[in-house]
């Protein structure tokens, strides 16, 4: 099963870029299709495969920040190659 996942980590303290940039290049490693924007971050692959690595990647960034949010919406479809018909 394909997903897309959504994510936008944001670390509650004032030297935040460090951290998001760490985040950002763990993913882009994986190997997944992963895009970005100024606002957030997309994964997209097979559910068990995106779930491994996100759940991974979040618990050592929770384990490295003091007080981080993370904001995440998940699908079921890869939508990486959507492109608005309007």
């Amino acid at each position: 099963m394909k997903i897309s996942v959504e994510l936008t980590l944001s670390p509650l303290q004032d030297n935040f870029e460090a951290p998001i940039i760490a985040f950002i290049k763990k993913l882009r490693d994986s190997g997944l299709t992963v895009l970005e924007n100024p606002l957030s971050t997309q994964v997209f692959g097979d559910y068990d495969k995106v779930m491994e690595l996100l759940n991974s990647e979040i618990k050592e960034s929770f384990e490295n920040l003091d007080h981080v949010v993370l904001t995440m919406k998940v699908v079921k479809s890869d939508r990486s190659e959507y492109e608005p018909h309007f």
